[in-house]
Protein backbone atom coordinates (compact mmCIF):
# COMPACT_ATOMS: atom_id res chain seq x y z
CA UNK A 1 0.00 0.00 0.00
CA UNK A 2 1.10 3.64 -1.26
CA UNK A 3 0.73 6.34 0.82
CA UNK A 4 0.96 9.68 -0.61
CA UNK A 5 1.56 12.75 1.94
CA UNK A 6 1.20 16.24 0.21
CA UNK A 7 2.87 19.72 1.60
CA UNK A 8 -0.10 20.62 3.03
CA UNK A 9 -0.86 17.57 5.20
CA UNK A 10 2.99 17.58 6.27
CA UNK A 11 2.88 21.17 7.14
CA UNK A 12 -0.36 20.27 9.48
CA UNK A 13 1.02 17.31 10.89
CA UNK A 14 4.14 19.38 12.03
CA UNK A 15 2.00 22.20 13.15
CA UNK A 16 0.25 19.32 15.26
CA UNK A 17 3.25 17.87 16.93
CA UNK A 18 5.11 21.09 17.55
CA UNK A 19 1.47 21.81 19.46
CA UNK A 20 1.78 18.60 21.75
CA UNK A 21 5.38 18.98 22.27
CA UNK A 22 4.83 22.84 23.68
CA UNK A 23 1.89 21.36 25.49
CA UNK A 24 3.86 18.46 27.06
CA UNK A 25 6.31 20.97 28.18
CA UNK A 26 3.95 23.14 29.65
CA UNK A 27 2.17 20.55 31.55
CA UNK A 28 6.01 18.94 32.84
CA UNK A 29 6.42 23.05 34.24
CA UNK A 30 3.14 23.71 35.72
CA UNK A 31 3.47 24.72 39.24
CA UNK A 32 1.42 22.88 41.61
CA UNK A 33 -1.62 24.97 43.14
CA UNK A 34 -1.62 25.65 47.48
CA UNK A 35 -5.08 26.60 48.23
CA UNK A 36 -4.70 28.90 51.23
CA UNK A 37 -8.28 28.77 53.44
CA UNK A 38 -8.08 31.63 56.53
CA UNK A 39 -11.01 33.57 58.49
CA UNK A 40 -9.60 35.95 58.69
CA UNK A 41 -10.03 39.06 56.16
CA UNK A 42 -8.32 40.21 53.30
CA UNK A 43 -7.57 43.49 55.45
CA UNK A 44 -5.49 41.57 57.86
CA UNK A 45 -1.64 42.24 58.60
CA UNK A 46 -1.93 38.22 58.23
CA UNK A 47 -3.16 38.30 54.61
CA UNK A 48 -0.14 40.50 53.76
CA UNK A 49 2.09 38.10 55.32
CA UNK A 50 0.34 35.26 53.03
CA UNK A 51 1.41 38.14 50.40
CA UNK A 52 4.84 37.83 50.86
CA UNK A 53 5.02 34.39 51.50
CA UNK A 54 3.31 33.65 48.26
CA UNK A 55 5.59 35.77 46.56
CA UNK A 56 8.35 34.19 48.34
CA UNK A 57 7.88 30.43 47.02
CA UNK A 58 6.32 31.96 43.43
CA UNK A 59 9.13 30.03 41.48
CA UNK A 60 7.91 26.74 42.69
CA UNK A 61 3.77 27.11 43.45
CA UNK A 62 0.75 29.10 42.83
CA UNK A 63 -0.53 30.08 46.31
CA UNK A 64 -4.60 30.51 46.28
CA UNK A 65 -5.54 32.23 48.89
CA UNK A 66 -9.03 32.55 50.30
CA UNK A 67 -9.82 34.98 53.53
CA UNK A 68 -12.89 35.52 55.49
CA UNK A 69 -14.15 31.74 55.71
CA UNK A 70 -15.19 32.29 51.96
CA UNK A 71 -13.96 28.45 51.00
CA UNK A 72 -13.78 26.67 54.33
CA UNK A 73 -15.56 27.94 57.84
CA UNK A 74 -13.86 28.33 61.20
CA UNK A 75 -13.18 24.82 62.12
CA UNK A 76 -13.10 22.83 59.32
CA UNK A 77 -9.99 24.07 57.51
CA UNK A 78 -7.72 20.94 59.37
CA UNK A 79 -10.69 18.50 58.31
CA UNK A 80 -10.38 19.71 54.84
CA UNK A 81 -6.61 19.11 54.93
CA UNK A 82 -6.70 15.63 56.01
CA UNK A 83 -8.90 14.59 53.31
CA UNK A 84 -6.80 16.90 50.88
CA UNK A 85 -9.14 19.43 49.46
CA UNK A 86 -6.67 22.07 50.76
CA UNK A 87 -3.41 22.19 50.39
CA UNK A 88 -2.57 24.83 53.02
CA UNK A 89 -4.65 26.50 56.27
CA UNK A 90 -4.04 28.88 59.48
CA UNK A 91 -5.29 26.17 61.54
CA UNK A 92 -6.12 27.04 64.94
CA UNK A 93 -4.10 24.98 67.91
CA UNK A 94 -7.97 24.53 69.57
CA UNK A 95 -8.87 22.49 66.33
CA UNK A 96 -5.61 20.49 66.80
CA UNK A 97 -6.70 19.60 70.44
CA UNK A 98 -9.87 18.64 69.32
CA UNK A 99 -8.39 15.56 67.31
CA UNK A 100 -4.81 15.50 69.66
CA UNK A 101 -6.28 16.13 73.23
CA UNK A 102 -2.57 16.72 74.52
CA UNK A 103 -2.34 20.04 72.44
CA UNK A 104 -4.81 21.85 75.06
CA UNK A 105 -1.81 22.61 76.96
CA UNK A 106 -1.24 25.22 74.13
CA UNK A 107 -4.67 26.43 74.32
CA UNK A 108 -4.67 26.74 78.09
CA UNK A 109 -5.30 30.78 79.84
CA UNK A 110 -1.68 32.55 80.77
CA UNK A 111 0.63 30.11 79.49
CA UNK A 112 2.61 31.78 77.14
CA UNK A 113 3.78 35.14 78.17
CA UNK A 114 4.03 37.08 75.02
CA UNK A 115 4.83 36.25 71.23
CA UNK A 116 8.96 35.69 71.84
CA UNK A 117 8.34 33.06 74.32
CA UNK A 118 5.66 31.89 72.17
CA UNK A 119 8.35 31.25 69.51
CA UNK A 120 10.70 30.02 71.74
CA UNK A 121 8.75 27.20 72.82
CA UNK A 122 7.37 26.13 69.15
CA UNK A 123 11.37 26.28 68.71
CA UNK A 124 12.73 24.11 71.44
CA UNK A 125 12.15 20.64 72.02
CA UNK A 126 8.26 20.87 73.09
CA UNK A 127 7.41 22.57 69.51
CA UNK A 128 9.01 19.53 67.83
CA UNK A 129 7.42 17.40 69.99
CA UNK A 130 4.03 18.75 69.63
CA UNK A 131 4.90 18.91 65.47
CA UNK A 132 5.73 15.53 65.61
CA UNK A 133 2.28 14.71 66.46
CA UNK A 134 0.49 16.30 64.08
CA UNK A 135 3.02 15.07 61.65
CA UNK A 136 2.57 11.76 62.64
CA UNK A 137 -1.42 11.44 63.70
CA UNK A 138 -2.92 14.12 61.66
CA UNK A 139 -1.40 13.97 58.63
CA UNK A 140 -0.18 18.10 58.47
CA UNK A 141 3.09 19.79 58.50
CA UNK A 142 3.47 22.62 60.99
CA UNK A 143 5.64 26.03 59.65
CA UNK A 144 5.21 27.82 62.78
CA UNK A 145 3.02 29.85 64.84
CA UNK A 146 1.40 32.98 63.56
CA UNK A 147 1.18 35.79 66.18
CA UNK A 148 -1.91 37.91 66.09
CA UNK A 149 -1.95 39.51 69.46
CA UNK A 150 -2.67 38.78 73.19
CA UNK A 151 -6.15 38.41 73.44
CA UNK A 152 -8.87 40.59 75.52
CA UNK A 153 -11.99 40.73 76.27
CA UNK A 154 -14.32 43.32 74.72
CA UNK A 155 -17.94 43.78 76.16
CA UNK A 156 -21.13 45.33 74.78
CA UNK A 157 -22.54 46.29 78.85
CA UNK A 158 -20.64 48.38 80.62
CA UNK A 159 -20.61 46.46 83.48
CA UNK A 160 -17.18 47.13 85.25
CA UNK A 161 -14.67 44.39 85.14
CA UNK A 162 -11.99 43.45 88.11
CA UNK A 163 -11.96 39.78 88.36
CA UNK A 164 -13.56 36.18 87.17
CA UNK A 165 -16.35 36.75 89.61
CA UNK A 166 -17.81 40.37 87.58
CA UNK A 167 -17.78 38.00 84.44
CA UNK A 168 -20.69 36.03 85.87
CA UNK A 169 -23.52 35.40 83.19
CA UNK A 170 -21.61 37.34 80.96
CA UNK A 171 -22.35 35.53 77.70
CA UNK A 172 -19.06 35.85 75.88
CA UNK A 173 -18.37 34.33 72.48
CA UNK A 174 -16.32 31.85 71.89
CA UNK A 175 -15.47 29.50 68.65
CA UNK A 176 -16.95 25.89 68.94
CA UNK A 177 -14.63 23.25 70.68
CA UNK A 178 -14.18 22.33 74.36
CA UNK A 179 -10.78 23.62 74.16
CA UNK A 180 -12.19 27.59 73.29
CA UNK A 181 -15.75 26.35 75.58
CA UNK A 182 -13.13 26.21 79.12
CA UNK A 183 -11.25 28.79 77.63
CA UNK A 184 -14.41 31.38 78.27
CA UNK A 185 -14.99 29.23 81.46
CA UNK A 186 -11.73 29.87 82.99
CA UNK A 187 -12.59 33.84 82.54
CA UNK A 188 -15.70 32.94 85.13
CA UNK A 189 -18.06 33.69 81.52
CA UNK A 190 -20.24 32.23 79.98
CA UNK A 191 -19.12 30.91 76.62
CA UNK A 192 -21.48 30.90 73.66
CA UNK A 193 -20.18 29.13 70.20
CA UNK A 194 -20.35 31.67 67.15
CA UNK A 195 -19.21 31.38 64.03
CA UNK A 196 -16.27 34.40 63.92
CA UNK A 197 -18.29 36.23 60.77
CA UNK A 198 -21.30 36.39 62.91
CA UNK A 199 -19.76 38.41 65.69
CA UNK A 200 -20.70 41.88 65.09
CA UNK A 201 -24.28 40.78 64.54
CA UNK A 202 -24.34 38.85 67.86
CA UNK A 203 -23.17 41.88 69.73
CA UNK A 204 -25.10 44.08 67.62
CA UNK A 205 -28.89 42.26 68.59
CA UNK A 206 -27.53 41.31 71.80
CA UNK A 207 -27.03 37.69 71.15
CA UNK A 208 -23.75 37.95 73.05
CA UNK A 209 -22.20 40.16 75.35
CA UNK A 210 -18.58 40.10 74.36
CA UNK A 211 -15.94 38.28 72.68
CA UNK A 212 -12.38 37.58 73.18
CA UNK A 213 -9.70 38.60 70.39
CA UNK A 214 -6.71 40.41 69.68
CA UNK A 215 -7.23 44.26 69.17
CA UNK A 216 -6.19 43.92 65.48
CA UNK A 217 -9.00 41.73 65.09
CA UNK A 218 -11.60 44.06 67.08
CA UNK A 219 -10.32 47.03 64.49
CA UNK A 220 -10.34 44.50 61.39
CA UNK A 221 -13.95 43.23 61.86
CA UNK A 222 -15.23 46.43 63.66
CA UNK A 223 -16.83 45.08 66.62
CA UNK A 224 -15.39 48.28 68.63
CA UNK A 225 -18.56 49.55 66.78
CA UNK A 226 -20.87 47.50 68.91
CA UNK A 227 -19.10 47.41 72.39
CA UNK A 228 -18.56 49.96 75.05
CA UNK A 229 -15.59 48.56 76.79
CA UNK A 230 -12.39 46.68 76.01
CA UNK A 231 -10.94 44.80 79.76
CA UNK A 232 -7.27 44.09 79.21
CA UNK A 233 -7.41 40.20 80.72
CA UNK A 234 -4.23 39.24 77.88
CA UNK A 235 -5.66 35.79 78.80
CA UNK A 236 -4.40 34.13 75.89
CA UNK A 237 -1.38 34.86 73.09
CA UNK A 238 -3.81 34.51 70.18
CA UNK A 239 -1.97 32.54 67.72
CA UNK A 240 -2.85 30.03 64.73
CA UNK A 241 -0.71 27.34 63.17
CA UNK A 242 0.34 28.24 59.27
CA UNK A 243 -0.16 24.37 57.72
CA UNK A 244 0.73 22.10 54.93
CA UNK A 245 -0.17 18.82 54.00
CA UNK A 246 1.69 16.14 54.39
CA UNK A 247 1.35 14.98 50.97
CA UNK A 248 2.56 18.07 49.71
CA UNK A 249 5.41 18.59 51.79
CA UNK A 250 6.89 15.13 51.36
CA UNK A 251 6.44 15.72 47.74
CA UNK A 252 9.57 18.19 48.13
CA UNK A 253 12.97 17.65 47.79
CA UNK A 254 15.13 18.58 51.40
CA UNK A 255 16.03 22.03 49.53
CA UNK A 256 12.28 22.58 48.18
CA UNK A 257 11.66 21.82 52.04
CA UNK A 258 13.98 24.44 53.47
CA UNK A 259 13.27 27.22 50.43
CA UNK A 260 9.94 26.61 51.99
CA UNK A 261 10.22 26.77 55.60
CA UNK A 262 12.51 29.91 55.28
CA UNK A 263 10.08 31.26 53.50
CA UNK A 264 7.40 30.75 56.06
CA UNK A 265 9.66 31.91 58.94
CA UNK A 266 10.61 35.36 57.16
CA UNK A 267 6.68 35.97 56.94
CA UNK A 268 5.61 34.82 60.13
CA UNK A 269 8.52 37.11 61.74
CA UNK A 270 7.75 40.31 59.78
CA UNK A 271 3.72 39.48 60.39
CA UNK A 272 4.56 39.29 64.49
CA UNK A 273 6.30 42.76 64.08
CA UNK A 274 3.45 44.39 63.08
CA UNK A 275 1.04 43.21 64.66
CA UNK A 276 3.03 44.23 68.15
CA UNK A 277 3.61 47.55 66.72
CA UNK A 278 -0.45 47.86 65.61
CA UNK A 279 -1.05 46.46 69.54
CA UNK A 280 0.81 49.58 70.91
CA UNK A 281 -1.39 52.25 69.04
CA UNK A 282 -4.75 50.68 69.29
CA UNK A 283 -5.89 51.53 72.55
CA UNK A 284 -5.44 55.00 72.27
CA UNK A 285 -7.15 54.29 68.74
CA UNK A 286 -10.20 52.60 70.62
CA UNK A 287 -10.18 55.32 73.43
CA UNK A 288 -10.54 57.89 71.35
CA UNK A 289 -13.76 56.08 69.25
CA UNK A 290 -15.35 56.25 73.04
CA UNK A 291 -14.43 52.94 74.52
CA UNK A 292 -13.66 52.77 77.78
CA UNK A 293 -10.61 50.75 78.01
CA UNK A 294 -8.57 49.43 81.16
CA UNK A 295 -6.72 46.94 83.02
CA UNK A 296 -8.33 44.48 85.37
CA UNK A 297 -7.04 42.45 88.66
CA UNK A 298 -4.88 40.31 86.56
CA UNK A 299 -3.32 38.09 89.06
CA UNK A 300 -6.83 37.18 89.99
CA UNK A 301 -7.88 36.01 86.35
CA UNK A 302 -4.99 34.36 86.12
CA UNK A 303 -4.93 32.30 89.56
CA UNK A 304 -8.89 31.44 88.93
CA UNK A 305 -7.35 30.35 85.34
CA UNK A 306 -5.01 27.80 86.21
CA UNK A 307 -6.79 26.69 89.07
CA UNK A 308 -9.35 25.77 86.58
CA UNK A 309 -7.18 23.83 84.48
CA UNK A 310 -5.20 21.97 86.84
CA UNK A 311 -8.52 20.25 87.86
CA UNK A 312 -9.66 19.55 85.07
CA UNK A 313 -9.58 16.71 82.48
CA UNK A 314 -7.96 18.63 80.39
CA UNK A 315 -4.87 19.05 81.88
CA UNK A 316 -4.94 14.97 82.16
CA UNK A 317 -3.97 14.22 78.68
CA UNK A 318 -1.22 16.98 78.76
CA UNK A 319 2.36 14.86 78.14
CA UNK A 320 4.03 15.09 81.74
CA UNK A 321 6.55 17.79 82.71
CA UNK A 322 5.92 19.75 79.35
CA UNK A 323 4.14 22.60 81.24
CA UNK A 324 7.43 22.43 83.42
CA UNK A 325 9.68 23.01 80.40
CA UNK A 326 7.29 25.67 78.62
CA UNK A 327 7.50 27.73 81.93
CA UNK A 328 11.60 26.97 82.22
CA UNK A 329 11.95 28.48 78.71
Amino acid sequence: MIFKIDRRALLAGGAAAATLGLGGRAMAQAKPNLRFSAVFSEQDIRAEMMKRFGEAIKEDFTLQPYYGGNLFKQGTELVAMQRNNLEMGNIAPQDISNQLPAWSIVTSAYLFRDADHLKKVFASDVGRDLKKMADEKLGIHILGPTYFGARQVGLKPKTKINTPADMAGIKLRMPGGDAWQFLGQSLGANPTPMAYAEVYTGLQTGAIDGQDNPLPNVQNMKFYEVSSQIVLTSHLVGFDLLCVTNKVWNAMSPQKQAAFQAAADAAIDWSTKEHLKKEDELVDFFKKQGLEVYTPDLKAFRDFAQKKYLASDLAKSWTPGMLEKINAL
